[in-house]
């Protein structure tokens, strides 16, 4: 049975089907209004809004305890910012500071790539940078980037589950060599993974100048339109605010 984490493409458990061109603009919107920060303090209540999308996306996604992570990791940095923060002061306080920047602006973009990650298939989305007219040198790198994740990620776990044989682990009394033993044959293991993956695109017939069929049935539902809508909300209000309409 293969391994399921975050990276790893379940087609049992999508939760909410979306069209893989809804799920890119959906994570566009986010690292925009959240890790960009547009429209200032005029956004705050849809950066709270959008925020709230990836827990209910992995919720819908059968991925119970990632999206309770994610809930009180969130929830634990806002309170933090607004409730500790004003009474720290010094090294503290901008360490508290710094944490809970990189949380609420940061989290809520991973989120919403893993949840791509895991309910989209290479095909997908291959398929959906067809739609778009996308060209083969941007959709090439990107279809093997979405194999990459996952195929790091198994070599990851094979690599700790061989470490953790031999006694080396970061509670074990050798875990001064877990730099040694674990990080660098995994980054061995990602150039090769790269490069092998780049040769099997190849060899799939993706870099050819015939156009290729894809049996993947994707297309915009209902469901796709009110993402959509949610999406085109945020950049309608940073346009009026821009225009002046929106203070």
């Amino acid at each position: 049975m293969a391994r399921q984490g975050l990276f790893q493409a379940n087609i049992e458990n999508r939760g909410m089907p979306l069209d893989p061109r809804t799920k890119l603009l959906l994570l566009i919107t986010v690292m925009t209004f959240v890790l960009g920060g547009a429209g200032g303090e005029n956004m705050t209540l849809v950066v709270h809004a959008l925020c709230v999308i990836p827990f209910l996306l992995h919720l819908s996604a059968k991925k119970y305890r990632t999206a309770l992570l994610y809930l009180v990791l969130y929830c634990a940095s806002y309170a933090a910012h607004f409730y500790v923060m004003p009474r720290a002061s010094g090294l503290p306080g901008y360490i508290l500071l710094a944490i809970c920047a990189i949380v609420n602006r940061f989290l809520p973009g991973i989120m919403i790539g893993t949840y791509v990650f895991s309910t989209t298939t290479v095909s997908e989305f291959i398929a959906a940078m067809h739609r778009m007219h996308v060209t083969e040198k941007l959709s090439i790198p990107l279809s093997v980037m979405f194999r990459f994740f996952p195929t790091v990620a198994e070599e990851f776990h094979a690599i700790g589950a061989a470490m953790k044989m031999r006694g080396i682990s970061f509670g074990g009394k050798n875990w001064t060599k877990m730099l040694e033993y674990r990080l660098i044959p995994l980054l061995t293991c990602s150039v090769q993974i790269g490069s092998e993956l780049s040769a099997a695109a190849l060899a799939r017939g993706l870099g050819s100048d015939i156009k290729r069929t894809n049996i993947c049935k994707i297309g915009f539902h209902i469901q796709d339109l009110a993402v959509l809508l949610i999406c085109l909300v945020p950049f309608v209000m940073l346009v009026l605010s821009w225009l002046g309409v929106m203070r």
